[in-house]
């Protein structure tokens, strides 16, 4: 049995869950999520405020599409109730962002300002002009949003310039030294 499979997900007051026709829906304060189950080996049940995922086989891709859903449902869950964030530190000099709506713009050192509007569902933030914040209900949507704006300017290995994650460790190249 999966480890992570077999565990029961526990659903939150104010939060209900339905599965119908291979569709999860998660309907909670912060808002609703769907999911369609492609496989058909996974089934879901829902039992007063616990979620259980099962399985019909014991393949290889069936055990592994177990742990999966029963994780992806979990963060549904989560999400509807507290939205997930990500952090970016923007770094270099003369390198900042704003927000104004849905829209976020930033400096990056290029000829012109790259502009980047926010999908529906998403929210972008500006603490201060060196850091956004993205948030959302749906933590893949929240990853994918933070992925695209920091592909925007990938860190420089040799002045750690660029666009990273608050919590990622960046390593700084040694540049050339002169001859001995």
């Amino acid at each position: 049995m999966s480890r992570i499979g077999r565990l029961h997900i526990t659903v939150p007051a104010g939060v209900t869950v339905e599965y119908k026709d291979r569709v999860v829906t998660v309907k909670g304060p912060k808002g609703t999520l769907t999911r369609h189950i492609d496989s058909k080996n996974i089934g879901v049940t829902v039992e007063g405020n616990e979620v259980k995922v099962t399985r019909s086989n014991d393949e290889k891709e069936t055990k592994s599409m177990h742990g999966l859903y029963r994780v992806l449902i979990a963060d549904m869950v989560a999400g509807v109730v507290t939205p997930f964030t990500k952090t970016l530190v923007i770094a270099g000099v003369g390198y900042k962002a704003s927000v104004a709506g849905s829209k976020l713009t930033m400096s990056l050192g290029l000829s012109h300002p790259v502009e980047y509007v926010a999908p529906e569902g998403i929210t972008l933030s500006c603490p201060d002009a060196n850091t956004i914040v993205v948030t959302g209900v749906s933590k893949e949507r929240v990853g994918q949003v933070a992925a695209t704006i920091k592909s925007k300017r990938p860190v420089e290995p040799y002045h750690n310039y660029g666009i990273h994650y608050s919590d990622e460790v960046l390593v700084k190249k040694e540049g050339k030294t002169a001859g001995k």
